[in-house]
């Protein structure tokens, strides 16, 4: 059997399970109403938070940087490509997060990726949370560093695996690394960040938090989690988070102290070995965060949105899970149901995903929903109709 023959059969083994990906085209510009496929739909289920990503600020720093920069950074930033848009995007970065310094990752994936493998290796252990996102999982992978999973959430749960596994008086491993993501992608559950930092401090452990879909939503200024959770000083600490999501634009940072940088700079391979950002998309994530600086009316529409849209579906009887966040998952089961469910929300103008295993766990299937700033009373109230019509079709009512 040739490599063509293995790859149909797996592909085809997708399929019978309900497992198969395919991708749809997107024909407009991302906003709360896209063209799908020719289709126009409402979009429930970008990470656009705050309608940031056809904003005509962002459009027009981005224009003029082409203007004056090109197209290219033309190199990695160690080479030729760090211009002075980076240093600038840097610094506001770091003023935005309340930490010393920051540098830049080409994306989210990238940045974990490269703050692991630089801060764990053989003779380290990290302290993982079982549902973080795969970017984490493939950089503890990654590090050779030894892994340990700890309960979702459960900051007990983590103490108690430190003290049985890498204790006070145990000096068997070099370092300690605590990692979570803060806000989860799949689940719109918040990480209990201040009982994860105590057990940090306890034990002198890294923390690492991926900040990716907290960073413009969550603390009174869109600071992100730590700034909802009040912590203003932490000093072992990591912060991970993207200018993809809720600011609109691409790209990642790695936030926490001057030495982190100058050492990231120095070991992390995502880092060295890639060109820099393009000046447009570096230009566009300095305008989205003077927005968010600028204009907090912007959060408050997509916090408000996200609470009539989740009690809504509460109140249908749907199984929201543990949402706290704009992420908010309708708990299905399994994926052939789950698939249905999306092609009845499509056929109604509705574009929510089927979200099935590798990606969530077996019989955990969902569609996740993400509502934005950018969505109008009547976009919710329109959703929320079609998704209890469906759902009483289906039987999940």
């Amino acid at each position: 059997m040739n490599i063509e023959d293995e790859l149909t059969i797996e592909l085809n083994e997708l399929r019978s399970a309900n497992l198969y990906r395919t991708l749809r085209r997107v024909e407009s510009e991302q906003s709360a109403h896209i063209v799908i496929d020719g289709r126009s739909c409402i979009n429930l289920c970008s990470n656009n938070y705050l309608g940031l990503a056809n904003h005509r600020a962002l459009k027009d720093a981005a224009i003029d940087a082409v203007k004056k920069y090109g197209t290219g950074a033309g190199a990695s930033r160690l080479i030729s490509g760090n211009m002075e848009l980076h240093d600038m995007l840097e610094r506001v970065t770091a003023k935005f997060k309340e930490t010393e310094d920051a540098l830049l990752f080409n994306t989210g994936y990238m940045a974990n990726a490269g703050i692991i493998q630089s801060l764990a290796g053989e003779g380290d252990v990290i302290f993982s949370d079982e549902l973080n996102h795969a970017s984490i999982i493939d950089g503890c992978k990654l590090s050779r560093a030894r892994v340990i999973i700890y309960r979702h959430k459960d900051a007990g749960h983590l103490r108690s695996l430190i003290l049985g596994n890498a204790g006070n008086a145990d000096a068997s491993y070099r370092r300690r690394i605590i990692i979570t993501d803060s806000v989860f992608s799949m689940d719109g559950d918040i990480a209990p960040l201040g009982d994860i930092l105590k057990v940090a401090d306890e034990f002198g452990a890294v923390l690492i938090v991926d900040d990716a879909h907290a960073t413009g939503v969550l603390g009174k200024s869109g600071r992100g989690s730590f700034e909802h959770f009040g912590i203003t000083s932490c000093s072992l600490y990591v912060q991970m988070g993207t200018y993809s999501k809720a600011l609109g634009s691409f790209g990642a940072y790695a936030a926490g102290s001057a030495l982190l940088k100058d050492y990231l700079i120095n070991k992390a391979r995502a880092f060295i070995y890639t060109t820099a950002l393009p000046p447009s998309v570096v230009a566009a994530s300095l305008a989205a965060i003077g927005i968010v600086q600028d204009d907090r009316t912007i959060p408050g529409r997509l916090l408000e949105n996200a609470r009539i849209f989740r009690e809504g579906l509460q109140a249908a009887g749907f199984n929201t899970m543990q949402s706290e966040t704009p992420i908010i998952p309708v708990f299905t089961g399994n994926a052939e149901k789950t698939l249905l469910f999306s092609g009845k929300l499509f056929d109604a103008g509705i574009y929510a995903t089927a979200i099935r295993p590798p990606t969530v766990s077996e019989g955990g299937c969902r569609i996740r929903t993400t509502v934005t700033a950018a969505h109008s009373r009547e976009d919710i109230e329109h959703c929320l109709e079609v998704f209890i019509s469906a759902g009483e079709e289906l039987r999940l009512l």
